[in-house]
C-alpha cells in the first residue's frame, strides 16, 4: 500500500466534502423545483455529516486535517469553480441556473463518489488501524454517496428534458425507486416512459 497516496486520497476526500457543502448551498439558491430544493438540503446535511466522519477518521489515523497537499488545492479550486459557474448561470435566468446547478452537483458528486469507492477499496486491501477506520467510515457514507450521484443525475436528465419541451418525470425515477447502484439507475432511466 502506498501510504503517501492513501493520505493524498484522504485529504482530497476531506476537501471534497468541505467544498461540496458550498456547492450545495449555492445550488439550493438556484433550485426552482421545491422537491429538488428539499433533496439538496438533505444532501447538504449529509455532506456535513460526511465531513465530520472523515474528521473522526483523521483523528483515528493521527492525520492533521489542516495539512495542505497539491491535490487538495486542486479539489478546492474545482469546487470554487463550480460555485462560480452557478453564480454566472443566474444571469441567464432561473431555468438555466437550475440546470447548471444540477450539472455542477453531478460533477462534484462524481469526484465524491469515486473518493468513497477508492476508500472502500483501500479498507479491503489494507489491514490494522487503517482498515478498521476506513471500514467504519465507508459503512456510514457509501449508500448516501450512491444516492447523491444517481438521484442528481436523474434530476439533471429530467430537468433538461423539461426545458427542451419533452415530457419529464419529476421527481425522477431514480428518486422514486430509491436507486443506489449504477444498474438501478440504468433500470430507472429505462422505466421512465412508464411513469409519464
Amino acid at each position: 500500500m502506498n501510504d503517501k497516496q492513501v493520505q493524498e486520497l484522504l485529504y482530497q476526500a476531506l476537501e471534497t466534502e468541505a467544498g461540496g457543502q458550498e456547492v450545495y448551498r449555492t445550488a439550493i439558491g438556484c433550485a426552482e423545483n421545491p422537491a429538488l430544493e428539499e433533496e439538496w438540503n438533505k444532501y447538504l446535511a449529509e455532506t456535513a455529516g460526511h465531513e465530520r466522519i472523515l474528521l473522526e477518521t483523521f483523528d483515528e489515523l493521527n492525520l492533521d486535517p489542516s495539512r495542505e497537499t497539491p491535490g487538495r488545492e486542486v479539489v478546492r479550486h474545482i469546487g470554487r469553480s463550480l460555485v462560480e459557474a452557478m453564480n454566472q448561470a443566474r444571469s441567464a435566468g432561473p431555468v438555466a441556473a437550475q440546470l447548471v446547478a444540477a450539472e455542477c452537483i453531478v460533477l462534484a458528486e462524481t469526484k465524491d463518489h469515486q473518493n468513497w469507492q477508492l476508500l472502500s477499496r483501500v479498507a479491503v486491501e489494507s489491514s490494522g488501524k487503517l482498515a478498521k477506520a476506513l471500514k467504519k467510515a465507508v459503512e456510514q457514507v457509501e449508500d448516501q454517496e450512491d444516492e447523491h450521484l444517481y438521484h442528481t443525475m436523474g434530476w439533471t436528465r429530467e430537468l433538461w428534458l423539461e426545458s427542451l419541451g419533452i415530457p419529464a418525470v419529476l421527481p425522477p425515477p431514480e428518486e422514486e425507486r430509491g436507486v443506489k447502484t449504477a444498474i438501478g439507475a440504468a433500470r430507472a432511466a429505462q422505466a421512465r416512459k412508464e411513469m409519464l
